[in-house]
């Protein structure tokens, strides 16, 4: 008999103390119950085979019991851990790639477009440096009141006081250099004044003139128009002629054309919704019968094809996952298309994720939808009967 706990040792002091003649009390320490046993015993070989092996049936059960627990629990963690994972990642990596195309944006657009005109318009503009006291100038006394270096004493002209750079070479207004020091941690933590009068003249144009607030709006602005004038340039006329043959020149370029080739075939994918037109989503066994694929249908097949078929035949992409811009156009009779009831959007989601993504109206658990059927895998040792079920081993 398999027991477990104190009821075992209940029963096992019980029954040695009927076997030996002796009155055998319970106890609920079982190393004095164990030794009461063998004292009380008459046959204490016996005693010690079937203690022995009971309790170790007792013992593999139990930690049977507890792996089983254990694995439950690691397996509830792991999967807690992968839905989290699903939640977290999407609008993760969707901010991850945003963050990436506005770097991308403003080192290569912005900064070079902000520095430009700061440099070549703004500062020649506004920016007044003296290399030697203009006449009319007065010479600033030094703060000790001796006649020092003209170079650390500075000058006043026309009511506004100059003072040297730090070369000591160029004298520029007291105001800009007052204003760059005093706003120094607005250009970063780790910022420092600069060292000449023209890198004054920078920070001061970019503070008093050009602040991030006014330039990355106006940025924005000025860059989706730019960006919708061109695309209505270049979509037809003189334009589209333009850009074929530019592609044609670039392409003739070797190295370059390799990696201009791909980038182009992307893009023209994601933003060029007139490469391809898709008309509908179908099914066909793809690659070989019996394994069915979805696909875009771009349009009829060819005429000596459908001939040769002796029906119509449908032009359809077959694209792969999980990068649905790359795949292969194959032609296949129109009665073996089945129209799906996807739009390419809910297709394309279904591809990339790899058939995770299933449209709610293709799902099976649909509320009202026939229930899949279980099925119970069942324990070492458990029979099995024919229809599924199991049946606790005796």
């Amino acid at each position: 008999m398999r027991v477990r706990g104190s009821a075992f040792r209940v029963k096992v002091c019980r029954a040695v103390g009927r076997g030996g003649g002796n009155n055998v009390p319970f106890h609920d320490d079982f190393s004095s119950c164990w030794g009461e046993v063998l004292l009380a015993s008459d046959r204490p070989n016996d005693l010690l085979i079937r203690f022995s092996r009971t309790m170790t049936e007792s013992t593999d059960t139990s930690l049977e019991n507890q792996g089983e627990t254990s694995t439950h629990h690691k397996g509830g963690a792991r999967r807690a851990i992968v839905r989290g994972l699903g939640v977290v990642l999407p609008p993760l990596l969707t901010i991850v790639v945003l963050i990436w195309a506005w770097n991308a944006i403003e080192n290569y657009v912005l900064l070079p477009v902000e520095t430009g005109i700061r440099r070549f318009v703004l500062i020649p503009a506004v920016s007044e440096t003296f290399e030697q006291p203009p006449e009319g100038a007065i010479v600033n006394d030094s703060p000790d009141g001796s006649q020092g270096k003209l170079s650390q004493r500075g000058f006043t002209y026309k009511g506004l006081s100059y003072v040297p750079d730090p070369t000591g070479r160029r004298f520029l207004p007291g105001y800009v250099v007052q204003r760059v020091d005093s706003e120094i941690d607005a250009f970063g933590p780790a910022a420092v004044p600069p060292n000449s009068a023209m890198g004054y003249w920078d920070r001061f144009v970019q503070l008093q003139y050009m602040p991030r607030s006014v330039v990355v709006p106006v940025f924005l602005i000025v860059f989706f128009m730019l960006l919708y004038f061109l695309g209505r340039l270049f979509t037809g006329g003189i334009g589209r002629w333009f850009v074929t043959t530019f592609d044609a020149a670039i392409l003739r370029i070797p190295i370059v054309n390799k990696v201009y080739g791909s980038v182009k075939q992307i893009t023209d994918f994601a933003f060029d919704d007139r490469q391809i037109e898709f008309n509908r989503v179908v099914a066909i066994q793809y690659p070989r019968d019996g394994i069915w694929s979805l696909g875009f249908v771009t349009g009829n097949g060819m005429r000596e094809v459908s001939e040769a078929a002796g029906e119509p035949m449908l032009s359809v992409l077959m694209p792969t996952s999980p990068m649905p811009m790359t795949g292969f156009t194959v032609s296949v009779r129109r009665s073996e298309a089945i129209d799906l009831n996807l739009t390419i959007d809910e297709a394309l989601q279904f591809i990339v994720s790899c058939g995770v993504v299933v449209p709610i109206n293709q799902r099976y658990d649909v509320p009202g939808g026939k229930p899949a059927k279980q099925i119970v895998v069942p324990a070492i040792g458990d029979a099995v009967a024919r229809d599924g079920a199991t049946s606790p081993s005796t």
